[in-house]
């Protein structure tokens, strides 16, 4: 999938916003796609079938949060990206956007070649999902689900169950924040039940062996992978 292939759309209240990354975007060849409300950016969404929406979460008449909620309640948009542009980074409204369904959250101001850079990280998923799901690779990371082998820098990485699962989790879809909830059910799912404390010691030892930039904690929500 290339980048004319790929449908952006843009949602935001401001029209000088639309028009500086619309134009941005479509420089790098994306199709853009805009609307300046929840409601608009929902039926848009609908048709369009974007592969990625960036949001706005201070509008009028349907706001971000609202208009995510009913986006992720599309069956053919489930796999879309969807990812917050917004001037408020309180820990509470990242919170309410991630609980709504969102894969990340961009605060602006952002200078355009950031934001760019950002949404072709996003992008780099749905790559991901047309590749082997067995495999990941992500630099000098090799991780081979079929075979529990991990490979770094050439050099095999031996690391328990639990360890090798949560790192294919998050590794999987780089930049996507995985909440609390979410790791439990996928890691643990129906064993017995662990407490919130258990992720955090994974993690711990997770960013000892395999580096510690590697980990990034999102507060109040979960963790994510960094490239």
């Amino acid at each position: 999938m290339t980048e004319k292939d790929i449908k952006i759309l843009l949602v935001d209240d401001e029209p000088d916003i639309l028009e500086i990354i619309g134009y941005n975007l479509s420089n790098e060849g994306y199709q853009v796609i805009t609307a300046e409300n929840g409601v608009k950016a929902v039926k848009k969404a609908k048709k369009e079938k974007p592969q990625l929406i960036i949001l706005d979460v201070m509008m009028p008449e349907m706001d971000g949060i609202e208009a995510c909620e009913n986006i992720r309640k599309i069956p053919e948009l489930k796999d879309t990206i969807i990812t917050f542009l917004t001037a408020r980074g309180e820990d509470y409204s990242q919170v309410a956007g991630f609980d709504a369904g969102a894969d990340d959250y961009i605060t602006k101001p952002i200078k355009p070649k950031v934001l760019i850079s950002k949404v072709k990280a996003l992008l780099r998923r749905l790559k991901e999902t047309e590749q082997n799901d067995s495999i990941v690779q992500i630099g000098n990371l090799i991780i081979n689900r079929e075979e529990y082998k991990i490979t770094l820098k050439n050099e095999e990485i031996l690391l328990p169950r639990k360890e090798f699962e949560l790192l294919f989790l998050l590794a999987s879809k780089p930049g996507k924040v995985f909440k609390r909830e979410e790791i439990l059910d996928k890691v643990w799912g129906n064993e017995v039940v662990v407490g919130g404390r258990t992720i955090d010691v994974h993690i711990r030892k997770l960013r000892e062996k395999i580096g510690d930039d590697s980990f990034k904690t999102v507060k109040g929500v979960g963790y994510k992978f960094v490239e």
